[in-house]
């Protein structure tokens, strides 16, 4: 796999999952919602750890940058 996902966009995905994590665990949000965004607060967590987004293959969309 190759990186295609740079440090702004990590920092991102890594700030909006954990606040979406927060907004679960001070009851702010719950049931049906709450399950959908932890699912994606957890496909944040991987794709900002891995530096990989496949949703951006398609798009050759690449934050990447090799200096």
């Amino acid at each position: 796999m190759k990186r295609n996902v740079g440090i702004i966009d990590r920092v991102v995905r890594l700030l909006v999952a954990l606040v979406i994590i927060g907004l679960y665990f001070t009851h702010i949000i719950s049931g049906t919602l709450a399950i959908v965004l932890l699912v994606l607060a957890g496909v944040f967590l991987l794709t900002a750890l891995v530096r990989f987004c496949p949703l951006y293959l398609p798009f050759g969309i690449s934050t990447w940058s090799k200096k």
